[in-house]
């Protein structure tokens, strides 16, 4: 009898078993399916033929198009054939710089996320996530991004295959800011002497995507001659078809800004592909709407469109569920982080953002500087963009997001739209140099016969602001230093070595940053020394927060304390 119900229930043990096994293995089958994104069909793949031609270590040639390093450190590259073709040739001169950026990217992300369990979930998670993210993307986008794809490393094969993650990456500002609401952090955008006849137009922008510091280290400037639509400059990096700041030959520029969103379900098409798209067909203001009305995007974006045949500039906002124009109302218009539009200024997470975050004070300081001057010069506008300090010009610490320079910059750029001209900043963020390109001028030098010749114009070129990269920069980089040590010590549990000393060494490093006293204080409740960190606690009110979350917390922290040592 107990032999049989032991027989009985090994059966139903192994039925179970079964059953599972099915299960699982039919979810990962259907998962697969789901989730496989194949690539687009290609009539004619004889570009993959063609051979890269190194002329030295930093100067490539295929075809036509060519790569180079130039004497600033910027890499400058030409492109021009139809999608598919300017992918693979893109592939083929940055294949080494495509390496380069996965492995900062990927390290990045590995840093961030140290548990293999959760890794894996993101992978599955974004897997899910994007879908669907190819059906909303206009399909040359989805060729030549496939054609970078042939380039792409061989050993992030358990991320994805090498199309699903070049294509993958161009949402990686989407999903980081939906997730998080700080993909780009605190970029501000600006245009002045808007219907001014003197042709002094200008719009200036900083993009402060940060990743690590070995992503910035190679920006490449691209010319593109696309076989439709407008001849077209971006400042991006290997593999990034997307623009996230351009100027076309119509004089026509876009930036883009993140705004506050709400966590979407799936993905769509990545806001840097819209933008491409506005850069490569918009000629003029209403031609750029329309395009971005056409297209669904999958979280709520400003893009700042400078036209020079309107001689003016509007923000495009645009959200999952809509889109509004928003007009300047003088001949100045400044984009930060927050909607201005009638259709969402009031809505409650524009609101609420405004309230809690950076966003309203570095406009407010975007407008301060602004009204400095009569006629914004493009070293104006450098200056602009290299400003550091708050309201009134108050010190706020180095690297507060309420200011405009947060030494974070991947790249600074300066338009100015009915000149065809821009500036694009080299080294140290946007303190070195800014060099001026001419679009007409690149575009009647393509062949280069003089492999030597100089396609900016060194006489309008922004010198560095040494001041700063020998004082202010060389500050923040020790304070960063000293701040990573901090941290180990915090999520390890260790005491740090002649605290004290170290402490002081840290805070007086960048004295008027809240963030150093915040640290300090949490150091010091960590080893229980509550009288100390009660101390840095209240110090740190006295500073400049960048958002009402954290002086919130440092207030609880506060009254916590207080209780304890009384």
């Amino acid at each position: 009898m107990i032999t049989n119900k032991k027989h009985k229930y090994l059966i139903k043990l192994r039925n179970i078993t079964i059953v599972l096994v099915i299960v699982i293995v039919t979810s990962s089958i259907v998962f697969n399916l789901v989730t496989s994104i194949s690539p687009p069909k290609i009539d004619n793949m004889e570009v993959l033929d063609l051979e890269r031609e190194i002329y030295d270590s930093n100067y490539f040639i295929v075809g036509n198009s060519w790569l180079r390093k130039n004497a600033f450190g910027l890499w400058e590259m030409y492109l021009e054939g139809n999608p598919f073709e300017i992918g693979v040739i893109n592939g083929k001169l940055t294949k080494e710089l495509i390496k380069q950026q996965e492995d900062s990217f990927v390290d990045q992300i590995n840093t961030l996320v140290p548990s293999k369990g959760y890794l894996r979930f993101l992978k599955y998670f974004i897997a899910w996530f994007n879908r669907d993210m190819h059906k909303y993307v206009p399909p040359e986008y989805i060729e030549e991004i496939y054609g970078v794809s042939f380039s792409a490393a061989d050993n992030y094969e358990y991320i994805g295959t090498k199309y699903e993650r070049m294509l993958n990456y161009h949402g990686a500002h989407d999903i980081g800011h939906a997730l998080q609401n700080l993909a780009l952090v605190g970029c501000t955008s600006f245009g002045a002497n808007l219907g001014f006849n003197d042709s002094s137009f200008i719009i200036g922008r900083n993009f402060d995507f940060y990743i690590n510091d070995e992503f910035a280290e190679n920006k490449i400037v691209a010319f593109v001659k696309p076989d439709t639509g407008h001849e077209f400059a971006y400042v991006t990096w290997a593999s990034m078809i997307g623009v996230v700041s351009g100027i076309n030959k119509k004089g026509l520029t876009v930036t883009i800004n993140a705004a506050k969103s709400d966590m979407p379900t799936k993905a769509k098409m990545p806001i840097s592909l819209l933008a491409r798209e506005i850069l490569q067909y918009a000629g003029n203001i209403n031609e750029a709407i329309a395009i971005a009305k056409k297209r669904e995007i999958f979280v709520s974006e400003s893009i700042l469109v400078g036209s020079a045949e309107d001689n003016n500039a509007v923000i495009i906002e645009k959200s999952p569920g809509g889109l509004d124009v928003y007009y300047p109302k003088e001949d100045l218009l400044i984009c930060s982080n927050h909607f201005q539009s009638d259709k969402f200024k009031n809505e409650p997470n524009n609101l609420e953002y405004i309230e809690q975050s950076a966003t309203a004070y570095r406009q407010n300081r975007a407008l301060e500087l602004l009204d400095n001057n009569d006629t914004t010069t493009y070293e104006d506008a450098a200056s602009m963009l290299r400003d550091y300090n708050g309201m009134g010009n108050k010190s706020i610490g180095i690297g507060n997001e309420k200011a405009m320079a947060q030494f974070i910059s991947h790249h600074s750029i300066i338009f100015q739209p009915l000149k065809h001209d821009f500036w694009v900043s080299t080294t140290n963020y946007q303190f070195g140099a800014f060099l001026n390109y001419n679009l007409d001028t690149v575009f009647s030098k393509i062949e280069l016969s003089d492999k030597g010749e100089i396609i900016y114009d060194s006489v309008r070129t922004i010198n560095a602001d040494t001041l700063t990269i020998n004082n202010e920069l060389a500050s923040i980089n020790k304070f960063r230093k000293l701040k990573k040590v901090l941290i180990d010590n915090l999520n390890n549990g260790t005491d740090i070595k002649n605290k004290d000393k170290f402490i002081n060494e840290f805070i007086s490093v960048n004295p008027d940053y809240y963030q150093g006293y915040v640290l300090a204080a949490n150091y010091f409740y960590d080893i229980k020394d509550y009288d100390r960190a009660l101390d840095y606690y209240k110090l740190s009110l006295s500073k400049e927060f960048e958002n009402t979350t954290a002086a919130d917390n440092v207030k609880n922290k506060i009254t916590e304390l207080e209780s304890k040592v009384r």
